[in-house]
This record gives C-alpha cells, structure tokens and sequence, in this order.
C-alpha cells in the first residue's frame, strides 16, 4: 500500500536504528552501561539509536519540534508538528539480553497524533498507522481482538519496581482484574502491549506515570485498528498525564470498571 511522505520517513528511520539496536544486541554483554535510577538504565546502544533517529526525521523535516526520552525536547519553527521518539522501549529487556523491546515514533500535529510507528526489531515486526488510513503489521491489516467475554480476556500491565510509590494501586487493580480474567502479561515494553492491543494479541493494557515517547504512537494504532483509547483518569490529557488504558471497543467499558474501581 501507499504511505504518506511523512509515515515513509518514519519507516525508513526505524529501520536503520533498528539495525543498529540489533547489531548491539548481539553483544549486549559487552555494552557500557551507566544508571539514571534505579532500575532505570540507559546504554549506548538507546543513545545511538535516538542519535539515529533524530537525524533522520529532523534531517527530513528540520522545522519540527521533538521530544524524546534522551535527548529532552527541542521548540521547531513549525509550532504544530512534532516528533515524539522512543529510541528503545524496554531497555531492561534488551540490556538481559530479552528479545522483547520496540523503537516508537509518534508524529502530532495540533495537538493530536496523526501517525504512529513501533517496530519490534528483534522481530521485524513493524506496527504502524496514520489517521484514516487504518492500522498494520508489515503487510498484514490489523484488528483489535472480538472477544467480548472478560474470562476469555488476557491483558497487559507495567508493574513498578525499584521502590516505585504507586505500586500498591497497580496491586489493587490486580486484584480486581485477576479473578474475573484468563490473565494478565508483564513483559517490560509498553509500546508492544499497545502494539499487541492493536494485533488482536491482547484484549486490553493500562498502565501509570508513562511518558508522552512511550504511548504516542500506540494511541493512533490501536485507534486505527478500532480500539478504543483513554487516559485512565476519565477527561484527563492522555500525553500529559502518562496514564493510558485501551482495549477493543467490545470489553472496553467492563475492563475500565474493574481498573479504575
């Protein structure tokens, strides 16, 4: 199918730091790790990919503005555009050498994302979307899952860790959501869980105090793929806040209810 100049930007700029995670990750032994907090690492490889990723998308379109996880935010001559990056989610994951982490490139314009990428390169699974254009996996149209049963329904979650203060919530929507549902995943990339909600893999995912570079592309894909998408505090701005739960549209209401209590 025929992508947007933009989306094609964003492809092509994916791909090559995706080669460049990958190549890393192959000797993920041998990188030179520093801390930021606990349980919160940075390597070379996160630093080279955003350095990647910057030069190509504001080589390509220099008067956008951008955020991203390390290098912080820049002001573009073009006050409505914006690229929001994730260089590597789950680089907890990609550091012990866990081939379950995602590059993440979400484009807003006036304030609302119009196009999202996340690809799984450790996979060569690329999800992505643009506004009215629906949502895919590589070649393959996407679908949010039609289950409408709770009990049938997996989901997914980030639980804190490293002495994190809202843990005792997340333990309180467990233990609301656990005895009602056929399970609940953790795997360390809240990018993929969006991802996976769009694929139909998951029913649905919530999750606290992320960041705008961790969930701007989800929100359009999983939308593209006829989920639904809200900040978990109802009215909230989803960018902001960092507190997201989706799900397809038919367990939509009834998952919410048992999250948000």
């Amino acid at each position: 199918m025929a992508f947007s100049a933009n989306l094609n930007i964003m492809l092509k700029a994916a791909r090559k730091a995706g080669r460049s995670l990958v190549k890393d990750f192959r000797e993920v032994e041998n990188l030179q790790v520093s801390m930021k907090g606990a349980g919160d690492f940075v390597s070379r490889a996160d630093i080279a990919a955003e350095r990647i990723l910057k030069e190509e998308l504001l080589g390509a379109r220099p008067t956008y503005g951008w955020l991203a996880e390390e290098g912080g935010g820049i002001d573009g001559d073009d006050p409505t555009r914006r690229w929001i990056v994730d260089p590597l989610d789950g680089t907890t994951n990609f550091l012990h050498g866990l081939p379950h982490w995602a590059i993440s490139i979400g484009l807003e314009h006036k304030g609302q994302i119009v196009a999202g990428v996340i690809y799984d390169a450790a996979k060569d699974e690329m999800f992505l979307a643009e506004r009215g254009e629906g949502a895919w996996m590589n070649d393959t149209r996407l679908r949010v899952s039609g289950r409408t049963r709770m009990i049938e329904s997996i989901f997914a979650t980030g639980v804190p860790f490293g002495g994190r203060p809202d843990l005792p919530d997340t333990l309180g929507d467990l233990g609301r959501l656990m005895p009602v549902c056929a399970g609940v995943r953790r795997w360390g990339a809240a990018a993929l869980d969006m991802a996976y909600v769009a694929a139909g893999r998951y029913e649905g995912f919530w999750e606290r105090h992320l960041h705008a570079w961790d969930i701007a592309a989800g929100t359009i894909i999983v939308r593209e793929a006829g989920g639904l998408v809200e900040a978990l505090d109802p009215g909230a701005d989803l960018l902001e806040t960092g507190s997201v739960i989706c799900a397809n549209g038919r367990i939509f209401d009834t998952f919410a209810r048992a999250i948000r209590g």
